[in-house]
């Protein structure tokens, strides 16, 4: 019996949850990490990204599962190596087990994302913008939900213990893998995808979307590994849960804009500059004014990287025939990833370096500097895109 349309749909959202449920629990909690385990801040910049990293090096490997095993399988595996090695990260507590379970952690998360786009097709059918909108959402939702409740309800519900905080965010992750178990794939025969799925790095198009897909996660990941510390350093703590909620909840008006503003709008060059200025000003903020500023400051953060995020999932598909956007887009996600990574580890050690606080929000500036460049220049990609093209991104 197939499954009903809006039960597979709400199952989906949740397994887009997933991808960052998981992830964004360790920003609310580094302060706790900082104090019981001693880490520095190269340390702990490497702790927050340490999945960024996996993700760049395993998102290929993740789509060859997908078409060994199927979208629906692949999700399914990739949400028990979530659930199990995310609570395990708080064994010991250890800094050998926080890690390494880190990496398994980052490793399940790259076998999810490239199967979400094939999942959502198979279940949506020609209705594949409106699948695609919903597991996006639930992405952006995600990290809200987890960055937001962590400290005010998650920390007290669990003794205060940052441990047992990431094994309650498993629990999500695994009642998730148990109804995605029981939902019937429609399309269980469809044929095994084949041919060539190792990225291009030779393609100019790969260099240019990995790059600007990486001033997202200069942006978002950098903010949400440093505001922490840095509210901790200059003697903000009661801002650090209104921040982070306000860096992630702001994502979610981006998510909603890019589904119903045409994307010949989205693309413009004066959108793109726009952008950039944006995250110049919230990075200035966060620095210079305290209080609701900061909290502002961080909003705007959130806002601008979503932005950028999602207009780096469509752009492949703009960019590329349909099949030669499976390696684009693994290239894509590999790229910028991997720059992101090193560009955040780059900056913790820039504060052990100095011991100024705010040279770890250097790479935010450098965000700005990559979405003014190459945002006009991709515009032009969109532009000769066809109408139907563009519109099929919209949720």
């Amino acid at each position: 019996m197939r499954s009903a349309p809006v039960l597979r749909g709400i199952v989906l959202w949740l397994a887009g949850t997933d991808l960052r449920l998981t992830l964004l629990a360790v920003p609310p909690v580094i302060p706790l990490i900082h104090r019981d385990l001693h880490l520095n801040e190269s340390g702990i910049a490497a702790l927050s990204n340490l999945p960024v990293l996996v993700l760049a090096v395993s998102s290929m490997f993740g789509g060859l599962l997908t078409m060994r095993l199927g979208a629906q399988r692949a999700v399914i595996v990739g949400l028990w190596a979530i659930a199990i090695s995310s609570a395990l990260r708080g064994f010991g507590p250890s800094i050998g087990m926080l890690f390494a379970m880190t990496v398994v952690m980052g490793a399940g998360i790259a076998t999810i994302q490239p199967a979400f786009p094939t999942l959502a097709r198979a279940w949506f059918g020609e209705r594949i913008a409106l699948g695609t909108g919903i597991w996006a959402n639930g992405l952006l939702c995600g990290e809200a939900i987890s960055a937001s409740l962590t400290i005010p309800f998650v920390l007290p519900l669990v003794g205060g213990s940052w441990e047992r905080s990431f094994m309650a965010w498993s629990v999500p992750v695994v009642l998730t893998a148990l109804a995605l178990s029981a939902v019937r794939d429609p399309n269980r025969g469809t044929p095994k995808t084949s041919g060539a799925w190792l990225p291009n790095f030779r393609d100019a198009r790969v260099w240019q979307l990995g790059v600007f897909q990486s001033a997202a996660s200069l942006a978002y990941f950098g903010a949400n590994t440093f505001l922490p510390d840095y509210l901790h350093a200059t003697g903000s703590v009661g801002l650090v849960g209104a921040a982070l909620a306000a860096l992630n909840v702001g994502q979610i008006p981006a998510s909603f804009a890019v589904g119903l503003i045409p994307m010949r709008i989205l693309g413009r060059p004066a959108t793109s500059l726009l952008v950039a200025a944006l995250i110049v000003v919230a990075v200035v903020v966060v620095l210079l004014f305290g209080g609701a500023g900061t909290v502002i400051g961080a909003a705007l953060l959130g806002l601008t990287a979503a932005y950028i995020l999602t207009m780096s999932f469509a752009l492949p598909a703009l960019s590329a025939p349909a099949d030669e956007v499976p390696r684009l887009a693994a290239g894509t996600f590999t790229l910028g990833y991997a720059i992101s990574f090193v560009t955040t580890l780059l900056s913790g050690a820039a504060w052990d370096a100095t011991h100024v606080a705010a040279a770890a929000f250097l790479p935010m500036f450098l965000a700005a500097l990559i979405v003014a460049v190459l945002g006009p220049r991709l515009a032009r990609v969109i532009e000769r895109a066809p109408a139907t093209a563009s519109e099929a991104q919209r949720p």
